[in-house]
């Protein structure tokens, strides 16, 4: 608003629903895109546990992870089911509404600086290998390994708009409802209910819970703790 001389929140809205490149920077600006590679790792050690036997039945693996930001939690992802086995039979799908976070992720190149919080990370989360075989330190960066980029779509979703756009096994939308309202939750959530597939395994954030979905009850709980519910029929 101060960049572009606008004084008010009316002012504000009318400029930005008439002019599509400043909505979408206003978009870049307020989205939030904190993340890293196997944040909160008892939650990946809960998936390697819990939820790959029931992916491994599976002859074609769909996963979605919505909200993905700059790709961190997307390549988490990619680790973990090629660690499993299962990485050659799986289509990951990475959407945001962010562009810019998007065309970042989409690179596959990651601050080099971050690489060892992100392997200790890697390490609680019941990591099998050496972190560093999955990525080569490239331009100032760690260009993420390209066996785990040929699996990954990156696409721009908005979660409160668009609609469901394939069947999945399993969705990851974490730390991303806590920043909806209730009656956008409850949308959000009726959304991953319609994209699962009988039996789908849904995982949210370790704040966020299925209180505000009025299909709660169609889900069995995987990991109270870790926010892993299974869908029912």
């Amino acid at each position: 608003m101060e960049n572009r001389k606008i004084t008010g929140l009316h002012d504000l809205e009318r400029v930005i629903l008439r002019d599509e490149e400043l909505f979408e920077l206003f978009v870049q600006e307020v989205t939030v895109t904190v993340t890293e590679m196997f944040r909160d790792p008892d939650f990946y050690k809960s998936l390697r546990e819990k939820v790959r036997a029931r992916l491994a039945t599976y002859p074609l693996i769909r996963v979605w992870i919505a909200g993905c930001a700059t790709g961190e939690e997307v390549f988490s992802m990619a680790i973990l089911l090629k660690e499993e086995g299962l990485l050659e039979r799986t289509l990951i799908y990475a959407t945001d509404i962010n562009q810019r976070c998007l065309k970042k992720a989409t690179e596959g190149i990651l601050p080099i600086d971050r690489m060892a919080a992100y392997t200790a990370n890697y390490l609680k989360s019941g990591g099998k290998n050496s972190f560093s075989e999955y990525y080569l330190a490239k331009f100032d960066g760690a260009l993420m390994d390209k066996t785990l980029r040929q699996a990954i779509l990156f696409s721009a979703h908005n979660l409160t708009m668009d609609q469901s756009f394939n069947e999945f096994q399993l969705i990851l939308c974490r730390n991303v409802l806590i920043y909806f309202n209730q009656g956008l939750q409850n949308k959000v959530l009726g959304l991953f209910y319609e994209s699962l597939c009988p039996f789908g395994i849904l995982a949210l954030g370790n704040k966020e819970s299925l209180l505000s979905s009025d299909k709660g009850d169609k889900y069995r709980t995987i990991d109270k703790k870790q926010k892993i519910f299974m869908k029912q029929l």
